[in-house]
C-alpha cells in the first residue's frame, strides 16, 4: 500500500476578536465579541478556552480543540498540531518600526475602516488561526474526501464509529453522538438495565414486567379501562354468560339463578327440573304429574279438579253427559252414574209413585210380604272410616199406639252394616266395616209396626242401593 504523508494547513475564518477603535477611545471600551472576554489587566479582549469552561463540550469519540473565538470537536484518532499562540495582546510581540503605521488590531488582524479583518493564508500560515492535521497513511485519492469529512458532520451511529454498548442506543448529534438507554431502561454503570415498572404500582390489579416496558392485566370478571391501567367490571350477563335461565351481574363476577321449579346444577350454570311429585304423596288428592318447572294434579275419570289439588265427583245426571234412555232414571254415584228403570216394582207389587211400590192386601200372595217398598239410592267413598252413620230411616206414617222396630232384612250377608234405632219412628244405618269400591250393595231396611190395641202388624221396606266409589274421595 502506498502511503502519503499530508500536512494540511487550514485557515478558519472567524469573527473579529474586537471592534477596532481609535487610540483615544481604547481606554473606555469593555465589550468583546463572542468567544472572547475582557481582560481587566491587559485592557484587551482575551480568547475563552471553551474546552475548559464548557463541561463535556465534545462527546463520544470526539475531542475538543480550542481556537480563537471558538472550539472544534474532532476525532480522537486525528493527530493535531496547533500553531504557536500569538503573544498576549497586552504586549506587542511584533516590533513596530518607526516608519510603520500604527495597527490597533491584535496580531493576525489588520485594520480595515473601523473593524479588524483577519489576514488568511499568509506564509507559513502565521498570524491566523491555524490547525495542522498530521494524518498518516492516507490514500492519495482520499485527500479531498478527508477534507470534506473533517468539515461536515459525520453520522457515527450509521458508520458504526461509536462505542455505545449493545444495550444502548446511539444518537447522532452535530459533531458528535450520544449513547442513551431505550425507554424503559436505566443506565447502571455502562449497561442499560430494564426498569421494573411493576414496583411503582402502576396497575390496579396485576402488573407484568417485560423488557423495556410493562403491561397491566385484570382479574377474571374485569377488563382494562381506557387508560390501560385501571380495571372495570365486566357485565357478563350482557356478554353471553352461560346461564341457562337467569343471570345476575355482580362486581367482578356473575350469578346464575333458576326459575321456580328448577334447581341450579352442579356446574352453576344449568337448571334442572325439580320433581315435586317425588317429594310428597299429599300434593295431589289423586295423582301428581311432574312438568318442566312445575307440577299439576289430575283426577280420575268421572271426577274434576277442585282448585289445584282436590278432586270432586262429576254429576253426569245434572250435566247431561249420561247415557240413560227412555224409561230410565239417572242416578249419580262417585266416579260415574247408573241408569235404573223408572218402574222397579215386581209382581205382585204395583207402582203407585216414582219410587214406591205396594202390595195390595186383596192379593193372597201379599200376605207375607211388606206392604210397601220404597227405592232409594246413595253413594259412599271407599275406605270410609268406621263405624260411620251413612243413612237415616224415617217413618212416614205411624198408627196410634203402634210400636216400630227396624232391621236389615236382606243384603248384609257379611255383616258390614247394622241398624241403630234412634226412637220409635227413626233409625240409622251404620257402616260397620271399611269397604272398598267400586261395589254395590242392595239393602232391604225394614220397619215393622205392631199395634196391640187393634191386634195389627204390618211392615214396609226401604230398598237402599249403596254404591261404593273406587276412590276415597
Amino acid at each position: 500500500m502506498k502511503a502519503t504523508y499530508v500536512l494540511l494547513c487550514v485557515g478558519l475564518v472567524v469573527l473579529p476578536a474586537t471592534i477596532c477603535q481609535s487610540p483615544a477611545e481604547r481606554d473606555s471600551y469593555t465589550e468583546c465579541t463572542d468567544g472572547y472576554e475582557w481582560d481587566v489587566q491587559t485592557q484587551l479582549c482575551r480568547d475563552i478556552n471553551e474546552c475548559e469552561t464548557i463541561q463535556q463540550a465534545c462527546q463520544g469519540e470526539m475531542k475538543c480543540f480550542n481556537h480563537y473565538g471558538g472550539y472544534l470537536c474532532l476525532p480522537r484518532s486525528a493527530s493535531v498540531i496547533t500553531a504557536p499562540e500569538p503573544s498576549s495582546q497586552s504586549e506587542p510581540s511584533v516590533p513596530v518600526e518607526s516608519n510603520e503605521a500604527f495597527n490597533p488590531c491584535p496580531v493576525g488582524y489588520r485594520a480595515q475602516g473601523d473593524t479588524c479583518v483577519g489576514e488568511l493564508f499568509k506564509a507559513k500560515c502565521r498570524e491566523s488561526l491555524l490547525i495542522w492535521f498530521y494524518i498518516m497513511y492516507v490514500h492519495e485519492c482520499d485527500v479531498l474526501r478527508l477534507f470534506i469529512m473533517l468539515w461536515t458532520d459525520i453520522d457515527e451511529c450509521e458508520l458504526d464509529m461509536h462505542d455505545c454498548q449493545p444495550s444502548q442506543e446511539c444518537i447522532n448529534t452535530v459533531g458528535t453522538y450520544t449513547c442513551q438507554c431505550p425507554d424503559g431502561y436505566s443506565k447502571i454503570g455502562i449497561e442499560c438495565v430494564d426498569i421494573d415498572e411493576c414496583r411503582y404500582r402502576y396497575c390496579q390489579h396485576r402488573c407484568v414486567n417485560v423488557p423495556g416496558s410493562f403491561s397491566c392485566e385484570c382479574e377474571p370478571g374485569f377488563q382494562l379501562a381506557g387508560n390501560n391501567r385501571s380495571c372495570v367490571d365486566v357485565n357478563e350477563c350482557e356478554m353471553g354468560a352461560p346461564c341457562q335461565q337467569r343471570c345476575y351481574n355482580s362486581y367482578g363476577t356473575f350469578l346464575c339463578r333458576c326459575d321456580q321449579g328448577y334447581d341450579l346444577g352442579p356446574d352453576g350454570f344449568s337448571c334442572n327440573d325439580i320433581d315435586e311429585c317425588s317429594y310428597s304423596s299429599f300434593l295431589c288428592q289423586f295423582q301428581c304429574v311432574n312438568e318442566p318447572g312445575r307440577f299439576s294434579c289430575v283426577c280420575p275419570e268421572g271426577y274434576e279438579l277442585l282448585g289445584t289439588r282436590l278432586c270432586q265427583d262429576v254429576n253426569e245426571c245434572e250435566t247431561g253427559t249420561h247415557q240413560c234412555g227412555t224409561g230410565q232414571v239417572c242416578v249419580n254415584i262417585h266416579g260415574g252414574h247408573q241408569c235404573v228403570n223408572s218402574n222397579r216394582c215386581q209382581d205382585p207389587f204395583v207402582q203407585v209413585s216414582e219410587n214406591r211400590c205396594i202390595c195390595p192386601v186383596v192379593k193372597p200372595e201379599c200376605r207375607d210380604l211388606p206392604f210397601s217398598i220404597v227405592h232409594r239410592y246413595m253413594s259412599i267413598t271407599s275406605e270410609r272410616s268406621v263405624p260411620s252413620d251413612i243413612f237415616q230411616i224415617q217413618a212416614t206414617s205411624v198408627y196410634p199406639g203402634a210400636y216400630n222396630s227396624f232391621r236389615i232384612r236382606f243384603g248384609d250377608e257379611n255383616d258390614e252394616f247394622y241398624i241403630r234405632q234412634i226412637n220409635n219412628i227413626s233409625a240409622m244405618l251404620v257402616l260397620a266395616r271399611a269397604v272398598t269400591g267400586p261395589k254395590e250393595y242392595v239393602l232391604d231396611l225394614e220397619m215393622v209396626s205392631v199395634s196391640p190395641l187393634i191386634n195389627y202388624q204390618t211392615s214396609s221396606v226401604l230398598r237402599l242401593s249403596v254404591y261404593v266409589g273406587p276412590h276415597a274421595f
